[in-house]
């Protein structure tokens, strides 16, 4: 997936132009940090949008994302069937006239998640080619692997090709890690 980030509509209208002119099959739009409201609507109807993820934006002095913003894209996906993906709020977030204030990621994720704001989307085919135009054999693609015990409340679900730890269980995967080598119990 060739991605352009839009934060704001003036970096859409100079990005998104160049994204669609690059003969990718597969493109998406990253709406992060998402810091002012954006319309895809001009481009999603092209078809050539596979999928748009947003997120606001972290740190010290984050500007806000506004609920509003979210939803007015999320809109725009559903009615051109595009994959969208709401993935954090962002340390400041506004909705109803009220801005709440999330400083850990994974609360960020998980407010994003119980905003209900995402959508699968037309399927997206990969056909994965070798460069003389043989087709890559099944056997041969990534699988992905999901080792997160709250995957189904992951907010990056719908655009994620697996996981390393989906930010909680660090300790497990180093274990995994160590038995892997063989050296349970070493210093990671």
């Amino acid at each position: 997936m060739l991605n352009a980030t839009a934060e704001d509509q003036r970096r859409a209208d100079a990005r998104v132009p160049i994204l669609m002119r690059f003969p990718a099959r597969h493109k998406g739009v990253m709406c992060a940090p998402f810091v002012g409201p954006v319309s895809l609507a001009r481009w999603l109807v092209e078809g050539q949008i596979g999928q748009v993820a947003c997120g606001g934006e972290n740190y010290d002095g984050a500007r806000v994302c506004r609920y509003e913003w979210v939803r007015g894209l999320y809109e725009e996906c559903v009615a051109a069937g595009v994959r969208f993906a709401f993935l954090e709020t962002g340390n400041a977030f506004e909705k109803d006239g009220r801005t709440y204030h999330f400083a850990s990621k994974q609360e960020q994720r998980r407010q994003a998640w119980r905003s209900g704001l995402r959508h699968e989307g037309k399927p997206i085919v990969w056909d994965l080619r070798y460069p003389i135009g043989v087709p890559v054999p099944p056997e041969e693609l990534y699988v992905p692997r999901y080792r997160c015990d709250r995957r189904a409340e992951c907010e990056s679900r719908i655009i994620c090709n697996g996981c390393g730890s989906c930010g909680g269980d660090a300790e497990r995967l180093v274990a995994e890690f160590e038995q892997g080598l063989g050296r349970e119990g070493a210093e990671p």
